[in-house]
């Protein structure tokens, strides 16, 4: 068993995100973001299935060709290769993406 205490790890930078790896395995990645306002994860693909958990803050999330306006405690999927990302408005965004292989 592993236990990830974000309130320990979560940190921001006032020039760029903040990223950190907190799980790295085949069958699932885990990555935790935090922004400060103006700051963005830019949409890009990726051939896997994702979920963006908003764990504080609230920001706009990108999923598509959609804008989602999203605060903490929500979840948004994206299925493969589909374009996502976030960034945080007017305040501090944490999300946390959870990472797992496409079906095949």
């Amino acid at each position: 068993m592993e236990t990830i205490d974000l309130k320990k790890i979560i940190t921001f930078y006032p020039d760029r995100m903040f990223r950190e790896m907190l799980s790295d395995k085949p069958e699932m990645r885990i990555a935790l973001m935090c922004l400060e306002p103006g700051q963005e994860l830019k949409p890009h693909r990726a051939p896997m299935r994702l979920l963006m958990y908003c764990v504080q803050g609230k920001g706009i999330f990108m999923v598509g060709d959609e804008e989602i306006e999203a605060d903490e405690k929500t979840c948004i999927l994206c299925d493969p290769m589909v374009p996502h990302g976030f960034r945080a408005v007017d305040e501090r965004l944490v999300v946390m993406a959870v990472v797992t292989p496409a079906e095949e």
